[in-house]
């Protein structure tokens, strides 16, 4: 299973999306794009189970993990505004400082619920952020712009949102979906675009030095991808030759390039080595989880825990497959999923449907992304 590639230097991969090759913390452990329009969350009535700390301890906790976060945040602006040279990963430690500091705020909410506060602009539901610290998040998310742009010679499209559902719909096609569940297809490739990059084309990334482009794939998966598109490409150009046409034309564009750092070849790689053999479920996964956004999920989750998300779905029991599995409830929380607080983490199995509800901070990216596909249908409609 690959590590987190979501939107690194968002909230919210989600992740963003939202990549790390490997992470290790004392509070945050080893848990990223992708944060969420959400349903606030509830006041707490009891103490969950997990927590242990003292009201003091919360509070102390709380305060060093904020003071910690400004000082990460700071230190990294001084480098960027001195053109220091950056160290390798430079958006590991603000993503570990900004992690214990929503955990640390969890924590202590559990024991203090009267500090929940009021909403935020992020969505990020208050039980986990103070919205006094908004400013702090704001100034994460342009650091980590600024870390991870695309390389010099990075090439990119006029059309990135056409072409990702292009692509989708395409290898859906030739995967044997009728028309309006090829369309589901081009729907859920747009949501992990935003879910990977927050719809950035030819992404660095300042968390990982394998996954990158728009896909945010390691060079063993794009040439996975390339491998399966040569033997699909064929099919393709039999109901698509405009599309077919495209194709050629990027593969001549990209010549020795990297693949991942040209837009189309990047998306095109990414969808078949990862998503093209799970199109074939959707008219299932959409009979078990008629919301798109639970769909958008799902196909996340093939990024993040390919193996039981596919054992899940050839259950016949989707939404009350459980994993329990500490390896991979390890890898749900390195991606934003059971991660954040004592409680949180203290999980030690989940259902499919538990997962899916956990994953709030994944929505706002499948929200735009929602909205973008409706929007670009509605304009060929027009």
């Amino acid at each position: 299973m690959r590590a987190p590639a979501l939107a690194l230097w968002l909230f919210f991969t989600p992740t963003a999306f939202d990549a790390i090759d490997a992470v290790t913390h004392a509070v945050a452990l080893v848990v990223p794009t992708k944060m969420g329009d959400i349903s606030f969350m509830s006041r707490a009535t009891a103490q969950p189970a997990g927590v242990t700390k003292s009201p003091s301890d919360a509070i102390n906790a709380y305060n060093n993990a904020l003071s910690q976060f400004k000082s990460v945040l700071k230190e990294r602006r001084a480098q960027i505004n001195s053109k220091q040279p950056l160290p390798n990963l430079p958006g590991q430690a603000l993503y570990l400082a900004r992690n214990n500091m929503i955990s640390a705020y969890k924590d202590l909410t559990d024991v203090l619920p009267a500090k929940i506060g009021r909403p935020n602009k992020f969505g990020l539901p208050p039980a986990y952020f103070d919205a006094d610290n908004e400013p702090l998040l704001e100034e994460y998310v342009n650091l980590f712009s600024i870390m991870q742009p695309p390389p010099a010679n990075a090439q990119n499209s006029n059309t990135p949102f056409e072409d990702v559902i292009a692509l989708g719909i395409a290898i859906a096609r030739a995967k044997g979906l009728d028309t309006a569940n090829a369309e589901v297809a081009g729907r859920i490739s747009l949501a992990i675009f935003f879910a990977e990059t927050d719809g950035k084309q030819n992404m660095g990334n300042a968390r990982s030095n394998t996954y990158k482009g728009s896909f945010q794939t390691g060079v063993s998966e794009d040439q996975n991808g390339q491998k399966r598109w040569a033997a699909i490409k064929r099919v393709i150009a039999a109901f698509d030759p405009s599309l077919s046409v495209r194709d050629e034309k990027e593969e001549a564009r990209a010549g020795n390039l990297d693949h991942r750092y040209n837009h189309w070849t990047a998306v095109r790689d990414g969808l078949m080595n990862a998503h093209a053999d799970v199109f074939p479920h959707i008219p299932a996964i959409i009979r078990a989880l008629p919301n798109p956004i639970d769909q958008m999920k799902l196909f996340e989750l093939i990024q993040i825990i390919p193996s039981p998300t596919k054992s899940a779905l050839n259950s016949g029991n989707l939404a009350n497959y459980r994993i329990s599995d500490p390896t991979i409830m390890g890898h749900l929380r390195n991606n934003s999923i059971f991660t954040f607080g004592q409680a949180d983490r203290a999980k030690a199995s989940a259902t499919f449907r538990e997962i899916l509800n956990a994953m709030w901070l994944f929505e706002n990216k499948f929200e735009r992304a929602l909205s973008k596909f409706n929007e670009i249908k509605a304009r060929k409609s027009g």
